[in-house]
């Protein structure tokens, strides 16, 4: 998924694993490629959630994040004023992202 602001990203349910406790939880999440510093940064906020303030404590966290297109590891940090954790990463993101000219075209397409 493309966005106007050339971001990539997913929206839907996915599963925090902190420790060895596997929570289901409503995401969305974008991301986009640094030119700066090389990586991709992908970022995001978990819909509020008891179970996840539970587990976090307020507190920032390390995580692996796993979607139906894909897993990978970050942080929460501390909530918004909404119970909303924000995660965030950097390298390979949690979704699909095109990665060559032909994956660009068929998002395009629809």
């Amino acid at each position: 998924m493309v966005s106007e602001h050339d971001e990539d990203g997913y929206e839907g349910t996915a599963t925090l694993v902190a420790d060895e406790v596997e929570l289901e939880v409503a995401v969305r999440l974008r991301g986009h490629f640094q030119p700066i510093d090389g990586y991709y940064h992908w970022y995001g906020r978990i819909k509020a959630d008891s179970r996840v303030s539970e587990l976090a404590g307020g507190k920032k966290r390390k995580v692996e994040i796993r979607t139906p297109e894909g897993h990978a590891h970050g942080e929460i940090s501390d909530p918004d004023p909404w119970d909303r954790y924000r995660i965030m990463g950097v390298s390979t993101p949690p979704f699909a992202v095109p990665i060559s000219l032909a994956d660009i075209a068929e998002d395009a397409q629809g």
